[in-house]
């Protein structure tokens, strides 16, 4: 089965109506598996697979389960590769929130992403807080997760600048994973200054 079989057969069974409430999607997945790619520390996969499903999915057999976790895995694999290429990192739906911003696709993978974060978020923060803060930033916001903050609900309000932010996702993401992963590399925009 070529990869983007597999792909379309994930897609099928995260979006399918029986699973768990608390399930990640497929776009949310994607998110999600892009946050364990930056991610400083290796998340057993175990625990990624079991918190992606939120409870044990009822698979028709051991057959599909392999299957379909395999396929997560090659997914995550494929991210990581891209977060390491020299081209943006593709996301899986547009870079906009829409009208109606709770039900983009776009708010599907920030949430995702930060479900990933959750899982290890003081390693997220360990070593350079400010900068990783800072580069979550935009997933953050469009994630809707934070809105009741004051701050988020002020950027909220400014759709200019919400739309800014979303497109600088692609770039954030390749420089959170020099950062996290590679950080003898850093991104121009990170270097200290000098004086």
């Amino acid at each position: 089965m070529s990869f983007a079989e597999q792909l379309s057969r994930l897609q099928a069974f995260l979006d399918a109506d029986d699973l768990h409430e608390e399930a990640l999607d497929y776009v949310a997945a994607h998110g999600y598996l892009t946050a364990l790619c930056i991610c400083p520390e290796q998340v057993p996969e175990r625990e990624w697979i079991d918190a992606l499903f939120a409870e044990p999915p009822h698979y028709r057999s051991d057959i599909e389960r392999e299957s379909i976790e395999a396929s997560l895995q090659l997914l995550k694999g494929h991210i990581a590769r891209q977060l390491a290429s020299d081209d943006d990192p593709e996301i899986p739906c547009d870079l906009d929130l829409g009208d109606e911003p709770d039900d983009s696709d776009l708010r599907g993978w920030c949430i995702g992403f930060m479900e990933g974060v959750f899982l290890r978020e003081a390693v997220w923060f360990e070593d350079s807080e400010d900068e990783v803060s800072e580069l979550l930033l935009p997933i953050m916001v469009a994630s809707g997760l934070f809105d009741e903050q004051p701050e988020f609900a002020e950027i909220a309000r400014d759709h200019q600048l919400v739309d800014s932010m979303v497109d600088q996702i692609p770039e954030v993401l390749t420089a959170l994973f020099l950062l996290c992963q590679a950080p003898e590399e850093k991104p121009a925009l990170l270097k200290p200054r000098h004086h």
